[in-house]
Formats: C-alpha cells, structure tokens, sequence
C-alpha cells in the first residue's frame, strides 16, 4: 500500500508532467470577466463547456450585470439557458445569486470562499474555479468528474466524494499548484484518459498509474476497496 510519501512522488511526477504536455493550462469557459465565469459555471453543472460556450455567447450579449438577470422573469431565463439542461434550477439559482451580489456584495464577485459559498448553486467546484481562474486566488483544487476519474485512477485518492478528493489533493500538491492541476488534469481527461476508452498505451504518465498497470481498469478504485473485507 502506497504511503503518504509516496504519493507525494507520484503527484509531483505527475504534475511535472502535466505542465510539460499542457504548459499554458486555461479554463475552457468562455468569459470576459469573473461574473461571467460564475455564470458559466453554474450553467455547466451536468453539462459540457462546449455547450455553455454556445448558450453564453448569446446570454452574455443580453445579460450584463446582476442587475439584468433580476430584470426579467426566471421563465424568460430558463428559456434562454433552456440547452445547458436543468434549466429551470439554474435559472432560480442564478437569480438568486444575482440578488446576493445586489444586495450584499455591490454587484461585486466575493474573493473569499466563505462568502461566494453563500451564494445559490455554489457549491466549493463552482466557488473554486472563480476564485483560481478569476482572481488567482488558491482556494483549493476544482474537483469535477474529470479530475475527480483521473485521481481515482492515479492512485492519488480513494474517495469518490469530490469534498473529500480534495482534501486529499491538497494535502499531496504544493498550493501554488492547485490552480493549475484542476485545469491540466480536465484537458488530459478530455484528450486521453477518458471515462469509457482510456488511452493508456498513449499515455506519458502510464508508468506511474496504478489504473494503466491494470490494464486501463476504468473502475472507480473506491468502489474496488469498499468490496474488500475489513
């Protein structure tokens, strides 16, 4: 069983590695500034950034401000976010969040966790990526289903729950490394280590995964574990 120490190897290899094969790492929503991100974000719940990208090109052009989100009725904006999917929700939790940022925050994004925590449809993912991707703050790691796969497969954590994947990452990469992992390892998982077909073969980081030395075993390692006898 791996220890602390080694993990600590394995992720700075890994990281090492990344940053050769993705040396400028960048979010893929596209935004112009850090309330669009929030936006963006909170539309990409169960949704890809492809198609957010699609929605926001418009959506952006419409809507401005948190001002202009509460000027409408959330029935105009669910059809206007109608193809990111769970529209109704996001429409009740971005007004929500706009009526915060009004109310408490000037119309301002909040550069503290605690604070953009408090906002609707933000949990720590979303509060995370404005923060590092906005602001440059290191609040944490992103953990979606992408970086959430990829450090299962790592031998990086065990968890499934993506709180606690964090706890576990942070724990293992140097802070000024968390802005960046999350988008590195989200671009690896899109390009070749993907959920149901694993590119081990062409993989650069193959010799340190535990997954790949199964043979591109694509089973969650958590639920692996969970089955073995206590």
């Amino acid at each position: 069983m791996a220890t602390t120490t080694d993990k600590k190897k394995r992720a700075a290899t890994i990281v090492r590695r990344l940053h050769k094969h993705f040396p400028r790492p960048e979010c893929e929503l596209v935004h112009e500034n850090a309330f669009e991100l929030l936006v963006a974000t909170i539309l990409s719940a169960q949704c890809t950034d492809e198609r957010v990208n699609k929605v926001t090109s418009a959506l952006f052009r419409k809507y401005r401000t948190p001002a202009d989100y509460l000027a409408v009725d959330v029935e105009e904006l669910g059809r206007d976010i109608y193809q990111t999917g769970f529209y109704r929700n996001k429409a009740k939790n971005i007004q929500g969040a706009c009526r915060l940022l009004v109310d408490e925050f000037g119309g301002e994004i909040p550069r503290t966790i605690d604070e953009l925590l408090r906002l609707p449809g933000v949990a720590r993912k979303t509060a995370n990526v404005v923060l590092g991707t906005a602001f440059g703050i290191a609040s944490g790691i992103v953990v979606d289903t992408h970086v959430g796969r990829l450090a299962r497969r790592l031998g990086l954590t065990a968890e499934e729950d993506p709180v606690k994947v964090e706890l576990d990452l942070t724990s293992l990469v140097p802070k000024k490394e968390w802005i960046d992992l999350s988008h590195m390892l989200i671009l690896h998982g899109r390009s070749l280590c993907s959920a149901r077909a694993p590119q081990c073969a062409e993989c650069f980081l193959s010799d340190v995964c535990p997954a790949a030395e199964r043979g591109g075993d694509v089973k969650p390692i958590a639920k692996r574990t969970a089955r073995r006898p206590a």
